[in-house]
C-alpha cells in the first residue's frame, strides 16, 4: 500500500529538518509530489524477474499513471510486460507527440509524466518536447531503449545514434542503466530528479538485452530531499519587505502553482498586488482581488503594468526573467528585487537583484507567514479597487472586434472562458492568440492554463492536451491553436478518436502564418513564406472519426462553442479567424526594445528598407 505525499506533509517535514538527501548526483529539491509508504517493505522491488518487470514495478510502485510512447523492435519486451502487470498506457502516432503528452500530463497533475522510445528516431523525435519541458519546468521522465552494449555489443545496429549524448542537451540529467541489477534505482533517481529543486525533463536509458535478463531484486525506495532555505538570505528579504515605506508587489511563476493559499496570504498580509508569468498564470487565481493578470511591464496586462508603476520593491517568488515572460526583457527594473528559487543558477540573472534567496516557494511563502506580525500592513481598500476598475476598462477593450470577415481571436478567448467550466483544462500553442490568452483569458484555478513559453515548440497543445485528458477523462479539456500548428500534430486527433478522449480541438483558420506575418510586416514591409493551403477540415474530421463543428460569425460565437463543448467524445471545430489591425501588447513591447538595443547603422537600414517597399506597388507577399 502506498499514498500520494502531500506538499503540506513535506513543508513540515522540510521545516522540522527531516529530510535528507539520498541522490549524491541530483539538484537539492523542494516539497515533491513523490509516493509515501506506510512500510518501507512496500515500496521495496524484491524477486527474482527480468529487467522489464522490475522497470514497470519501479514505474507502478512510483505512482505512475500512464506512460505515452510507441512500441518498436528493441523495447517490445518493456511493452508486453506494461500490458502484463497492468501499468496503463496509451499509444501516440508520434514521438514528438509522447514527450508533449508526458508533459501536458506533467503540468496538469504536478507529478512526473512518463514517455517511452525506442532509440535513434524514437529519441530524436522526442528531443523537441523534451526541450520544451526542459525550458518550461516541467517534471518529464523519458525512458529510451538503447541497442546492446557492452559484451553483447555488435558495429552497425540499427538506430545506433549517441543516445546519451543526444539527451543531455535537453533533460536535467540521463541515467545510462549498464547492468539489470542497476534499473530500478535509475528509474527512482530520473523520477526524484525531475521533480528536485527546479522541475524538468531526465531520462533513463536501457540496452534493449537488459529486459530479458534476469536478477534477484531487492532495491528499496529512495529517500525524499528538501532545498535548504538560507537563513541570512531570508532574514535580509524579511527586513526589506518589513519597511512599510516600499510599496511590493510580487512577482509569481511556475514555482508557485502548488501555494496558491499561502501566495494569497502573504498578498494580503503586504497588501501587493499579484502579478505572474505566463507559465505561473492561475498560481493566484486571477479572481482574486489583488491579481493584476500576467507580466508588470509594456508586454502584459495593461493593468499590471499601471498598478506595478507604483511599485519599488518586487517579490519574485518561483519565477525567471525568461525572455517570452518579459516580452525581450521588457520588465522595468525597480529599485528593490527579491528572488526566490528552488534552482540558485536562475539567481540574479537579467534583472538586477537586491536580494536572492535560495529556497522552494512553498517553503519560503510558510516562513514569511510565519512573521506575519511584523510584516502585517493596514489594509489598502483603495488598492483592490483601483485593480478593479482597470480590468474592467482592459476588459471592455478585449470585446472590441477588430475582424471585417471572420472572428477576432481575442474574442474566441473571451467566449472560451465564458462557456467552459472553471476548473477546464485549457491548452493555447504558437499562435498570436496565445498573448491575447495570456492577458484575457482569466485562470481562476491552479493547474488549468498550459502555453509552451520558453521552446515555442509549434503544435505541442494537441498532443499535450490529450496527455492531460486521459488522466482527466471527466474534465473539459479544450486546446486553442493556428492552423499552422495544427498542421504539426493534427494526425494525433486519431488518438483522442480512438481512445475516446473528449478533447475539444479549436482551430484558428486564416491559411497563414499569421504569427510571422505580423513580426514580419513591421521589418519587411512583406510577408515571406507564411501561406498555407486551404484545409476541408470537415473532410479531416470524418477522417479521423471525430465530432465537427464550424464557427464562421462573431453572432455565432458562443452558441457554436457551447455545441462543440455539449458533444460526446472528441471535436474538432474550425473557426474563420481575421486578426483584423488589433495591438499586441507582448509585440510591441518586443519591438520597441529590440529597436532600443540597435545601432544607428541597423535602424537606418531598417527605415530605409521598409520606406522603399511602402511605396512599391507590386504584391509580394507569400
Amino acid at each position: 500500500m502506498f499514498h500520494s505525499l502531500s506538499r503540506r506533509d513535506l513543508l513540515k517535514a522540510v521545516a522540522a529538518g527531516a529530510l535528507v538527501s539520498a541522490i549524491p548526483t541530483a539538484v537539492s529539491a523542494g516539497p515533491l509530489r513523490r509516493v509515501r509508504y506506510e512500510k518501507e517493505e512496500d515500496g521495496v522491488i524484491s524477486g527474482h524477474m527480468t529487467g522489464a518487470a522490475a522497470l514497470v514495478e519501479t514505474l507502478l510502485k512510483e505512482g505512475v499513471e500512464c506512460v505515452y510512447g510507441i512500441p518498436g523492435a528493441q523495447d517490445n519486451e518493456l511493452w508486453d510486460t506494461m500490458k502484463t502487470k497492468g501499468l496503463p498506457y496509451l499509444l501516440v502516432t508520434h514521438e514528438f507527440s509522447a514527450a508533449c503528452m508526458a508533459d501536458g500530463y506533467a503540468r496538469s497533475t504536478g507529478k512526473p509524466g512518463v514517455l517511452c522510445v525506442v532509440p535513434g528516431p524514437g529519441v530524436t523525435n522526442s528531443l523537441s518536447g523534451l526541450g520544451e519541458a526542459l525550458l518550461d519546468s516541467s517534471p518529464v521522465v523519458a525512458i529510451v531503449c538503447d541497442v546492446a552494449r557492452g559484451e553483447k555489443y555488435k558495429p552497425f545496429q540499427v538506430h545506433e545514434l549517441p543516445q546519451v549524448g543526444l539527451l543531455q542537451q535537453v533533460t536535467k540529467g540521463v541515467f545510462p542503466v549498464k547492468c539489470v541489477g542497476d534499473i530500478p534505482n535509475a528509474v527512482r533517481e530520473a523520477l526524484a530528479l525531475a521533480v528536485s529543486g527546479e522541475p524538468g525533463p531526465t531520462a533513463v536509458v536501457v540496452p534493449y538485452p537488459l529486459f530479458i535478463e534476469t536478477f534477484k531484486f531487492h532495491c528499496p525506495p529512495l529517500a525524499l530531499t528538501g532545498v535548504p532555505l538560507s537563513e541570512d538570505a531570508f532574514a535580509r528579504a524579511v527586513d526589506l519587505l518589513c519597511d512599510r515605506k516600499r510599496r511590493v508587489g510580487i512577482y509569481a511563476g511556475l514555482g508557485c502553482m502548488d501555494y496558491s493559499a499561502p501566495l494569497a496570504e502573504v498578498a494580503e498580509l503586504l497588501q501587493a498586488p499579484v502579478a505572474t508569468s505566463v507559465s505561473g498564470k492561475g498560481s493566484l487565481p486571477e479572481c482574486h482581488p489583488l491579481s493584476v493578470g500576467w507580466g508588470y511591464g509594456p508586454q502584459g496586462t495593461k493593468t499590471a503594468e499601471q498598478v506595478f508603476g507604483d511599485v519599488d520593491l518586487v517579490l519574485a517568488v518561483g519565477v525567471r526573467y525568461s525572455e517570452v515572460s518579459t516580452g525581450f526583457y521588457s520588465d522595468p527594473q525597480t529599485p528593490c528585487l527579491i528572488q526566490v528559487d528552488a534552482n540558485p543558477e536562475n539567481l540574479g540573472k537579467v534583472m538586477k537583484t537586491s536580494v536572492c534567496v535560495h529556497a522552494d516557494a512553498g517553503v519560503f511563502l510558510s516562513r514569511l507567514l510565519e512573521q506575519a506580525d511584523c510584516l502585517r500592513r493596514p489594509k489598502d481598500c483603495k488598492l483592490p479597487a483601483r485593480i478593479a476598475g482597470l480590468r474592467r476598462d482592459e476588459y471592455k477593450k478585449c470585446q472590441e472586434s477588430y475582424a471585417k470577415c471572420g472572428i477576432d481571436p481575442m474574442l474566441v478567448v473571451l467566449a472560451l472562458r465564458h462557456c467552459t467550466k472553471p476548473d477546464a483544462l485549457f491548452f493555447v500553442d504558437v499562435t498570436l492568440a496565445e498573448h491575447y490568452a495570456a492577458e484575457a483569458l482569466t485562470a481562476v484555478q491552479a493547474r488549468t492554463y498550459f502555453n509552451p513559453t520558453n521552446n515555442q515548440a509549434m503544435g505541442w497543445s494537441i498532443p499535450a492536451a490529450i496527455g492531460a485528458q486521459r488522466v482527466f477523462p471527466c474534465r473539459q479539456t479544450v486546446t486553442l491553436t493556428g492552423d499552422g500548428c495544427f498542421l504539426m500534430t493534427a494526425m494525433e486527433i486519431s488518438t483522442a478518436a480512438r481512445e475516446g478522449l473528449p478533447v475539444k480541438f479549436f482551430v484558428l483558420d486564416d491559411q497563414a502564418y499569421h504569427y510571422m506575418q505580423k513580426l514580419q510586416q513591421s521589418a519587411y514591409a512583406r510577408t515571406t513564406a507564411t501561406l498555407l493551403a486551404h484545409l476541408d477540415y470537415a473532410a479531416l474530421a470524418k477522417g479521423f472519426g471525430v465530432g465537427y463543428n464550424e464557427i464562421t460569425s462573431e453572432d455565432d460565437l458562443e452558441a457554436g462553442i457551447r455545441a462543440a463543448l455539449c458533444q460526446e467524445g472528441p471535436v474538432l471545430t474550425r473557426i474563420a479567424a481575421d486578426y483584423g489591425k488589433r495591438p499586441v501588447r507582448w509585440i510591441d513591447a518586443v519591438r520597441k526594445r529590440y529597436m532600443r538595443e540597435l545601432n544607428a547603422e541597423q535602424k537606418a537600414r531598417i527605415v530605409a528598407r521598409v520606406g522603399a517597399r511602402s511605396i512599391h506597388l507590386k504584391k509580394e507577399n507569400d
